[in-house]
C-alpha cells in the first residue's frame, strides 16, 4: 500500500507565497508522475501541475507562471511552490501519484490541505 501525506497549506495574504509538499511511502516500485489538483467550493477538481519520472512539467494556464513543481526522487517527495497567489488559488489541495508494479497501474491521493489566499 501506498500512503501521501501532505503539508504546507494554510492562510495567505494576496501576493503572498506557500510551499505544499507531499511525501510518499509504503511499497513504491516505479513512480510514473506526481502532482496536485485542486478543488474549489462548488467546482470540480482540477488539475493544478504535474512532473512525470523524466521531470517533465505540466501546468493549468490560471497558475502558469506562478506555480512551480519539484520532485525529490531520493525522499520520494513532490513539491509546489506557489507565488502570487490570488483569492482564486483557495481551494483544497489534493497530491496525487501514478505507480506501477508487475500488476498494473494505480493512482494514490492524499488527504488533501487547505490553501486559502484572503487579506
Amino acid at each position: 500500500q501506498v500512503q501521501l501525506v501532505e503539508s504546507g497549506g494554510g492562510l495567505v495574504q494576496p501576493g503572498g507565497s506557500l510551499r505544499l509538499s507531499c511525501a510518499a511511502s509504503g511499497r513504491l516500485f516505479s513512480i510514473n508522475a506526481m502532482g496536485w489538483y485542486r478543488q474549489a467550493p462548488e467546482k470540480e477538481r482540477e488539475l493544478v501541475a504535474r512532473i512525470t519520472s523524466g521531470i517533465d512539467t505540466n501546468y493549468a494556464d490560471s497558475v502558469n507562471g506562478r506555480f512551480t513543481i519539484s520532485r525529490d526522487n531520493a525522499k520520494n517527495t513532490v513539491y509546489l511552490q506557489m507565488n502570487s497567489l490570488k483569492p482564486e488559488d483557495t481551494a483544497v489541495y489534493y497530491c496525487y501519484l501514478v505507480h506501477s508494479t508487475s500488476r498494473g497501474t494505480s493512482i494514490y491521493w492524499g488527504q488533501g490541505t487547505q490553501v486559502t489566499v484572503s487579506s
